[in-house]
């Protein structure tokens, strides 16, 4: 990980991604309440693997926008995150 060149992130983006937050946990959450729905495996085989696929691929894209805020707070201190945040606040 020594190799591993930290780049801020602009601050539209930052935005963006704490936006889709609340998106990927309301879709884990409707994923969750359709799979617990579905309680008979034989009548709703099909749609509950479905919806596990999706709770799979939701839960992995908010693990990945928390990994990126993560990533973005820890940079906070870089000279490219300065300079972002200065062009930022320009007139």
């Amino acid at each position: 990980m020594a190799f591993v060149k930290r780049i801020a992130l602009a601050p539209r983006a930052v935005r963006q991604l704490r936006r889709v937050r609340s998106v990927y946990v309301a879709g884990m959450l409707l994923s969750a309440l359709v799979l617990l729905s579905y309680d008979d495996a034989a009548a709703g085989g099909r749609q509950s693997v479905i919806a596990g696929g999706f709770l799979v691929v939701f839960a992995g894209l908010l693990t990945l926008t928390a990994v990126q805020l993560w990533r973005h707070r820890r940079t906070e201190h870089c000279s490219t995150a300065k300079r972002l945040t200065r062009l930022s606040i320009g007139p």
